[in-house]
């Protein structure tokens, strides 16, 4: 008879991105505090990848979880088609104040991947009302990831997660995406090489092409992959000489991550749409926006059902995940959230620069909040090789999920700073070792 929680676990339980052939028993967590996850035995790991880039804030905080008790006194659901509620309305107003002045109006969903959908599904019935049905392509970026349902699967399909599913998918176009790193000599070339590509692809369907859909600044999953700003503003520039719809994915990037509250405000760009989760209910519970620019909204305006955006979820809008969500916003915009925002990045460039004479380190990048680099022996993702380098970090209480042959660091915002100082400092002695070996 199984007894413990992992044992139960592996009973009854299929984990999400997990070959439990190879996998280890899964690790009961049982109680977060800040920066920390502590397992059943009162061991404490520091979380420095936010629990899957959700907790900004750090687990637990008592501001957000006030705010969560405090409206399931009051209202816990309602049916959003006809009604709506106080919190809703609240983060829509805060959200379109922080957002580039353009966005007008928001539509709540569950997560990355249905926030995604849904600005696939207005930017392609966008051009139906404009009368121009032939705009049915999509362009992505090489590595990009979008999430797993089939809209966003095929945005991501260049991700390399989705192969079993590739004849199911539609068509999308896929650029050349300009990462760079430091210490690299050729991004100016690899820049101008994109932008002359995605030229001529829009000379080439002038009036075929929808919308570009991209995670600025950096791509998450396919292992934290770094542009520059100045690529983005070059890329506004043709979209708007081809009159071709912009959708930013920041579901990762927002809220702080890159430095700035969005990666839009960073690069100074602004998309026809954006996508935002993650981040937004500080990691408490399920919330997602679509947020676009007035003109897309009036497009769907007409005196039939036909003409509006048909898309909803059981749980949209939810108050309790509104009520997080604005306990969280307040918490970021406090000038001690930014404070420490500032000074993770400032550590992230210091520990980097430590990093530098370990030859098998390569590709040191960073963006905000975000760090990464990559290890030179190439790994795929959830390699039994960095499976173990997972299970290494563990034992020394560290929670780090390596993206194959990338090492990444993604901390909330609570993190102390010693604390992030040691992290590195356990993390080059391994690779060190590593090395040496």
């Amino acid at each position: 008879m199984t007894n413990t929680i992992a044992e139960r676990d592996k009973e009854y339980i299929w984990h999400p991105y997990t070959q439990h052939q190879t996998a280890s028993l899964s690790l009961p967590i049982v109680s977060g505090q800040g920066a920390y996850l502590f397992d059943a035995q009162g061991k404490r790991y520091l979380d420095l990848i936010s629990s899957w880039w959700v907790n900004i804030h750090g687990h637990g905080h008592p501001q957000i979880a006030h705010a969560i008790y405090e409206q399931a006194l009051q209202l816990e659901q309602v049916i959003f088609a006809g009604f709506t509620h106080p919190p809703a309305v609240t983060l829509a107003e805060q959200l379109l104040r922080l957002l580039p002045s353009a966005f007008k109006k928001v539509f709540y969903s569950d997560n990355g991947s249905t926030a995604v959908e849904v600005a696939l599904k207005m930017a392609h019935q966008y051009w139906r009302h404009q009368g121009e049905k032939k705009r049915t392509r999509f362009l992505a970026f090489s590595g990009g990831y979008h999430g797993d349902t089939f809209g966003a699967m095929s945005v991501g399909r260049s991700s390399h997660f989705f192969q079993h599913f590739s004849e199911l998918l539609f068509q999308v176009d896929i650029a050349p995406y300009p990462e760079t790193w430091e210490g690299d000599d050729h991004i100016i070339q690899k820049e101008q090489d994109a932008l002359a590509w995605l030229d001529h692809y829009f000379n080439q369907f002038p009036s075929e092409v929808a919308a570009v859909i991209i995670e600025p600044l950096i791509q998450g999953a396919s292992g934290m992959r770094v542009c520059r700003p100045e690529f983005l503003r070059a890329l506004e520039a043709l979209t708007h000489r081809y009159g071709i719809l912009t959708i930013y994915d920041e579901v990762m990037t927002g809220f702080g991550r890159t430095g700035e509250l969005f990666a839009c405000t960073k690069s100074g760009t602004q998309p026809d749409i954006i996508c935002l989760s993650k981040g937004l209910t500080g990691g408490f519970l399920p919330l997602a926006v679509t947020a676009c620019q007035e003109y897309l909204y009036q497009a769907f305006l007409g005196p039939s059902m036909d003409a509006a955006l048909v898309h909803g979820h059981s749980y949209t809008a939810n108050p309790l995940g509104c009520a997080a969500a604005i306990a969280s916003l307040q918490l970021l915009t406090e000038e001690s959230t930014q404070k420490q925002i500032r000074l993770i990045e400032a550590t992230h460039r210091e520990m980097l620069r430590d990093m530098e004479s370990l030859s098998c380190i390569e590709k040191r990048r960073h963006c905000g909040t975000i760090a990464a680099f990559n290890v030179t022996a190439s790994e795929e993702y959830g390699s039994l090789k960095s499976q173990q380098w997972r299970e290494v970090f563990l034992e020394r209480g560290l929670l780090i999920r390596p993206l194959g042959s990338v090492v990444y660091f993604l901390p909330p915002y609570c993190v102390p700073t010693d604390a992030l100082r040691e992290a590195y400092a356990e993390v080059i002695e391994f690779f060190k070792e590593l090395a040496i070996g």
